[in-house]
């Protein structure tokens, strides 16, 4: 598993969750303040990524974390569009993500996974050029990939309770089900 890692690391010091065909590659907005301290992804308590890529059935049993490099026995990955650690990705701008699309354009296309998932919106509208991004799978693939946009995970997202972003996060792992089933 570890020789399917990419080794290379975000300027925030993160590790990118990568292998190339995965199932899913998750792509946050940018990392947060506190996991660039704790040097892991999604560390901060308050963040509900780990508890619901369990609850939508992704993972078996709720990682924490530490243990973000499990992801990919399970066909997940993890990605940023920037790489810049902000407090709140509030304080990005268009300009950071179109600035940014060009490297997770060529990374997509180099690993090629079948779906890659925004965890929210502003990434994928600012990079689509598009002002009317829904929840859900989008019409157009980006990099030769099919694009789900998601709630953020983030405590910060009041918008969505645990029950409804493990709702949205379930429509994937649906299609993913299913498009395995069909292939068999």
């Amino acid at each position: 598993m570890n020789e399917l890692i990419n080794k290379a690391e975000l300027t925030s010091g993160l590790a990118e969750i990568l292998a190339p065909r995965l199932s899913v590659i998750f792509c946050g907005l940018n990392p947060a303040l506190s996991a660039q301290r704790d040097g892991h992804n999604f560390s901060n308590r308050s963040n509900r990524f780990w508890r619901v890529l369990h609850l939508a059935g992704f993972t078996p049993r709720l990682l924490r974390a530490e243990e973000e490099l499990e992801m990919l026995q399970y066909g997940l990955g993890l990605t940023s569009a920037v790489s810049r650690p902000t407090k709140s990705a509030s304080e990005l701008k268009k300009s950071d993500y179109i600035a940014a699309a060009p490297v997770l354009e060529d990374k997509i296309r180099k690993l090629a996974p079948a779906n890659l998932a925004f965890l929210g919106k502003a990434a994928y509208a600012a990079i689509s050029l598009r002002t009317d991004v829904d929840w859900g799978k989008q019409p157009k693939a980006f990099a030769g990939t099919s694009i789900w946009v998601l709630p953020n995970p983030s405590g910060l997202n009041r918008a969505f309770d645990l029950v409804k972003l493990t709702e949205h996060y379930r429509e994937v792992k649906f299609e993913i089900d299913r498009d395995k089933h069909l292939a068999t």
